[in-house]
């Protein structure tokens, strides 16, 4: 079975779970159900996108988010909007939907100051509560960046939570890689070995019950 490029999003799933994992990037017999949430979400990352990149106004429900977009604009540099980015199995740098594509991701938005050798990446957030966030997603775009544009030695990232207006900081070095990819390595190692075996082990938890699409699996309640 050949795998297909992973991203942030499916090493996280297989990370939860890789019975859904199976289902939902394998088998491809379910479909994560789209919410209103989602919905919300995507329509705010296009918003965002058209006033960043062409200072489109933004729609009268979106109007609360522009007194942080605009503190992002401030910010010198080389601006990219929805930037996708491709890296191949050794770790070079190639376009999002090249033929040896083997890891991918979308920066929300990056800023590359390359005088000073410091960029700034931020994804944009939808949820109530920054309670729970989880900057995995950062630290993968982060090294991307420095694949992509070797002039980068820094990155200041966020995850900008636009309903409760908080900010998720991280910060990463260039020097820090061959630490940060050894971890993403070795979660890429298992799904590998999920592949070549046809093993997908269910991880069961509360949130199998009615919320999750694998309504097949039995720890799912859906049948029940």
């Amino acid at each position: 079975m050949t795998l297909p490029a992973q991203s942030y999003s499916s090493l996280k799933l297989y990370d939860q779970c890789a019975r859904k994992y199976f289902h939902l990037r394998v088998a491809k017999d379910v479909k994560e159900p789209t919410s209103q949430a989602m919905s919300y979400g995507t329509d705010m990352h296009q918003a965002a996108e058209d006033y960043m990149r062409d200072g489109t106004p933004l729609p009268s429900h979106f109007k609360y988010v522009q007194p942080m977009l605009d503190k992002l604009q401030q910010f010198p540099g080389e601006r990219l909007c929805e930037f996708k980015l491709g890296l191949t199995e050794k770790l070079e740098p190639c376009e999002f939907d090249a033929p040896d594509v083997w890891f991918r991701g979308i920066i929300d938005l990056a800023i590359l100051n390359h005088k000073t050798g410091e960029a700034r990446i931020v994804d944009y957030k939808t949820g109530k509560s920054a309670k729970y966030a989880d900057t995995g997603q950062l630290e993968l775009m982060a090294l991307g960046v420095f694949k992509h544009f070797p002039t980068i030695t820094s990155v200041k990232a966020g995850l900008l939570f636009v309903v409760c207006n908080a900010f998720v900081k991280a910060k990463y070095d260039a020097t820090m890689q061959s630490v940060l990819w050894a971890k993403w390595l070795q979660q890429y190692a298992k799904i590998e070995s999920s592949y070549k075996n046809d093993v997908w082990n269910p991880n069961p938890s509360g949130l199998c019950r009615r919320h999750c699409a694998a309504v097949t699996c039995p720890h799912n309640g859906a049948n029940h």
